[in-house]
């Protein structure tokens, strides 16, 4: 099954960017706002700085090297996040990426530890190919 292997394959560095992601999304449902400016801006905003973050991993010699699909689409993503986050968030009382509530902290804690636990049960119980 796909999903196991990638799973038993996540690595370290992975897995701490979809806890980023599981972050995002419980904070995004949370303050969730469809004031279409807020996601244009965000969507602006990933695109010139996505385009900059790729334009930068390039080599100074003048050589390209073939990015990885998903690498790229993480570069556009992440300035997404980042900016959306940063427009929900506005006002609301956080403590640098924290809510002020005890029940959301909890609520995006609770779904980190459950795909964490999730990704360390197929890494404990499916051997892994070589």
């Amino acid at each position: 099954m796909p999903l196991i292997r990638y799973l038993q394959n996540l690595s370290t560095g992975r897995m701490i960017l979809w806890c980023y992601l599981i972050w995002w999304a419980v904070n995004i449902v949370n303050h969730f706002d469809a004031a279409p400016h807020i996601w244009l801006t965000s969507l602006g905003l990933s695109g010139i700085i996505g385009l900059a973050l790729i334009l930068s991993t390039r080599t100074s010699s003048g050589t390209t090297a073939k990015m990885d699909p998903w690498v790229m689409f993480r570069l556009f993503l992440m300035p997404f996040c980042v900016s959306s986050f940063s427009a929900l968030v506005k006002g609301a009382g956080y403590i640098l990426v924290f809510p002020p509530s005890w029940r959301e902290n909890a609520e995006g804690a609770a779904l980190i530890a459950i795909f964490l636990l999730m990704v360390l049960v197929v890494k404990k119980s499916v051997p892994q190919a070589a």
